[in-house]
């Protein structure tokens, strides 16, 4: 079988009906060709239902302080709303779509990034420590696993690990080839234009210059190091034009490639 395909989404997307109808149809059809699964955020759905109970949510480096009295807030909102709603979309397309997160079985590993941060968890930085046979098992029948990034640490406690950083972890576990997709066409310059192709020390001089921040800061550097750990360029694109996924996967020129 070929390797997986893990397409990793988050940010408006969750709240455009139509994109996403759009990209589960274009992932459906690659999905005739290689096993698909899709890892996921979901900030906007986050900040809402936090926003909801009253409660304030904030970011330091793109990564959301997450303190211990939010965190069942956030569980919902990752694990519950954002998972089914796009399972939902993925049924809809023909898909056996089946919605797990990261902690389940210990897919990955998890532990506390910084006391300071709350409940955010970060993974190994080689994405060894965890264990893909539950996804293995989806994958071998047919079913297309919709993951959301909730971990659990060895010590039972539930930890919101970003969504980008644990794609990284899952690609690595998987040798699964990675695409992100964004709200914007791949990564931009100062101008707004779109780069090609990028490196780290590319990224290293648009993050000193303020080009490339917060959350696409995280998404840059997760790409970086799974271009170096799998030895191979990982896919920034856009989630608006899926019609462009089968391309950018037979290595077509699509959105921007990030180089290890």
């Amino acid at each position: 079988m070929s390797a997986p395909v893990l397409i990793k989404v988050g940010g408006a997307l969750l709240e455009n009906a139509q994109a996403l109808q759009a990209l589960f149809a274009a992932l459906a059809d690659v999905q005739r060709l290689r096993p698909v699964m899709i890892i996921h955020g979901g900030g906007c759905i986050v900040e809402q239902q936090l926003a909801a109970m009253g409660m304030v949510s904030e970011k330091k480096d793109g990564l959301r302080i997450t303190p211990p009295e939010q965190m069942a807030v956030i569980t919902g909102a990752l694990a519950g709303t954002s998972n089914k709603q796009l399972l939902a979309y993925g049924l809809n397309a023909g898909m056996k779509a089946v919605g797990v997160c990261i902690g389940d079985a210990f897919t990955v590993e998890a532990s506390v990034l910084d006391p300071a941060l709350g409940c955010v968890g970060q993974c190994s930085e080689d994405g060894s420590a965890g264990d893909p046979a539950l996804l293995k098992l989806l994958v071998d029948n047919g079913y297309t696993p919709i993951i959301s990034s909730i971990a659990v640490s060895r010590e039972g406690q539930l930890l919101n690990v970003n969504a980008d950083q644990a794609a990284l972890a899952l690609c690595q576990l998987l040798q699964a080839e990675l695409v992100l997709l964004s709200d914007v066409e791949g990564i931009l310059d100062g101008e707004r234009q779109l780069i090609p192709e990028i490196d780290q020390q590319k990224a290293d001089q648009l993050v000193a210059e303020g080009v490339i921040t917060d959350g696409m800061a995280v998404k840059v550097q997760a790409a970086l190091q799974a271009a170096r750990t799998l030895g191979r360029s990982i896919a920034v694109a856009s989630w608006r034009e899926p019609e462009k996924l089968t391309d950018l996967l037979a290595g077509k020129p699509v959105g921007t490639k990030v180089l290890g």
